[in-house]
Parts: structure tokens; sequence; C-alpha cells
């Protein structure tokens, strides 16, 4: 048989169309690396270096991909300054050559001691969620381990444990019995899973509680509010009160000086009332014509430590101020010479 009844035409268009093709353009959509320029602070489009570099390890792990596509792909993804520390390599330079070169410009170096220790001292911030926390745990714990401070096969164990140490919310780890499971810790992914169906759960039993509390009883729905606050806002909520008190009580205090002090001027001007004697009609005066009373003997009005007017030096908190007494003592001598001066006549006229 000749060699066109053995590969036809339309067979060579078949195996050209949906093999090669398909293979080229299986090549040519291999995964595509994030851009790195190592810049701070970071660009928004941009990630840093530990994302890219996670990317990287998937690049390497593609056999469908050669070492030359990889270092072209590593190079294509990186901008000044990180492209400018291996664009002095060849283009048939190994992919590893290109990592080693920018881990020593932008990896952590700090050493796994050093990152289990920082792992270690990583708690649980004010308002955050326990799966928010564990994520940042498990990004520490992950450097730790690429760093040899921590072995691989310790994973689960270590982050297990140091959640139940640096988690506030000791009610959740009670209920997920978390403790008990230190021998078989589980998965990051099953941790994590765990923690979120349990704070929907508790999230959704608020709501229907507020909505069942919020209109019948609202003293009760706001005594469970406070229930499901934090340490920190009930911290916050009690120095509020001890506040709001503390103003009360200056409020109250105010009010009862002002009211002795209402009270001694209104005593003070029925006593001057009354000590003033009323004017009477003398045998030589007519009965159609009225005496003037005499004016009302003067007095101080000011305080005998500040100076100032409305209170007296019992009641005076104000710091001394002897200038002022000085002018107002001037002033009330002038007044006293002014009344006795003016009331000199009716004294000669009764006498």
């Amino acid at each position: 048989m000749s060699q066109a009844n053995l590969n036809p035409p339309e067979m060579q268009r078949y195996v050209v169309e949906h093999i090669v093709k398909n293979d080229d353009s299986t090549m040519h959509s291999t995964q595509r690396l994030r851009s790195f320029s190592g810049r701070l602070p970071r660009p928004q489009n941009e990630s840093d270096y530990d994302i890219w570099r996670s990317g990287v390890e998937l690049l390497l792990q593609d056999p469908a991909v050669s070492d030359l596509q990889r270092s072209r792909k590593i190079f294509d993804s990186l901008l000044p300054p990180a492209a400018d520390v291996v664009k002095h390599l060849r283009s048939n330079t190994p992919p590893t050559v290109y990592l080693q070169l920018l881990d020593s410009a932008y990896g952590t170096v700090q050493d796994g001691d050093e990152l289990y220790a920082k792992f270690m001292d990583t708690f649980q911030d004010a308002g955050e969620k326990p799966s928010h926390y564990l994520q940042r745990l498990q990004v520490a714990l992950n450097q730790a381990v690429k760093r040899g401070g921590v072995l691989n096969r310790d994973f689960g164990r270590h982050l297990l444990t140091q959640f139940c140490r640096g988690c506030w919310d000791n009610s959740l780890i009670t209920e997920l019995q978390l403790k008990q499971r230190k021998h078989n810790p589980p998965s990051f992914a099953e941790f994590l899973l765990l923690l979120r169906t349990e704070e929907d759960r508790e999230a959704a039993k608020t709501i229907r509680m507020k909505q069942h509390l919020g209109s019948s009883r609202p003293r009760a729905a706001a005594h469970a509010q406070y229930a499901y606050t934090d340490s920190t806002e009930k911290g916050e909520i009690a120095a509020l009160i001890n506040i709001t008190q503390q103003l009360a009580q200056q409020l109250a205090d105010v009010q009862k000086q002002l009211a002795i002090l209402t009270a001694s001027q209104s005593s003070s001007s029925q006593s001057a009332l009354k000590s003033t004697p009323g004017c009477k009609l003398g045998e030589g005066q007519r009965a159609g014509k009225p005496s003037k009373n005499p004016p009302s003997v003067p007095k101080p009005g000011y305080c005998y430590r500040c100076g100032e007017d409305g209170h007296i030096k019992p009641q005076c908190d104000n710091p001394p101020n002897s200038a002022l007494v000085a002018t107002k003592r001037k002033q009330f001598t002038e007044k006293q010479k002014r009344w006795q001066h003016s009331d000199s006549p009716s004294r000669h006229h009764l006498n």
C-alpha cells in the first residue's frame, strides 16, 4: 500500500489540528509568574518574594517545561531592581542559579531557630478571628520549616500547640476539644475548615439571638452582646463606665457648692434687710411728707483671699490675690465714707 493510503490527507489534517496544536497551546499556556521587583514599599500590582517564590517552585515541578523555558519565565517576571541582580546571567543558565542569587538578595536571612522563636511569640490580636490567627501561624511556621527550625513531620503538632497557647477563646478550644487532639493533630486544611465552620455557627446563633431578643427584651439583648465581647472590649467598657461615674460625681459636687453659695447670699441679703431700721415720723415732721429711708450699711461683698465677688474666704479654692484684695478694700473704704457722709444729715435730723 502506498503512503497516501496509510496516511490520508484527512487523517494528517486531524492530527495537526487536534494533537500537535493542542500540545503547542498547552506548552504556551503554562502558568505565568507574577511580577516581582523587590522595591519597597511594594507596589500593589506586584507580589512579595515569598509568594513569587512559591509560584517558581510550582513551575520547577512542571515536567512539561524545560529548564530553558523556566529560566526565561523567571527572567521575564522580574522588574528592576530585582532584574538587575540576574541580568548578567546567560540565557542557558539553569533556573536554580537564578533562585540562588535572588534568595541571597531577597530571601529570609533569619535562621530556623529565630523563626521558630518568632512563631512561638505569635498570639491572637484583639478582634481577630481564630481562623485568621491560624493562617498567620501557618505562614510563620512554614518559614521556620524552610529554614530548618522545625521538622516537617512535626508541623501539625507545633501548629495545634501554639494555637491552643495563643488563642484567647477558651470556649472554642473546649468546644472543639483541641487539646485532646495534640497526639493526633489535624492537617492545616482540616483545622482551618473546622474553625471556619464553628465561627459560622456562632455568628448565625448570635444573629438569631439579636433578632429574637432585639424587639422584645432590649436589656437582655444588650447583656448578651456584652457576653460575647473579648477581654479588651470589656476593659474599654469598664473604663468608660468609670469615667462616666467620675463626671457624674463632679457634677453633683458643683451643684452642691452652687446651692450652698446661693443659700448664703440669700441669707446675707435677708439679714441686711432686717438689720436696717425703718424710718419713723419725728415730732417736727409733717404727716403729709413721708420721710426717706436711710441707705443701708455697705457690705464688702468680696473674698478676702482672692478678691473675687460672689463668695467668702472659707468657701474659696482660688489662689490668693493680694493685689485684687487691696483694690477691693480701698473701694470698700471709699464706699463706707460716702455712706457715712450721706447718712450724717439723717442722723442729725433724728437727733
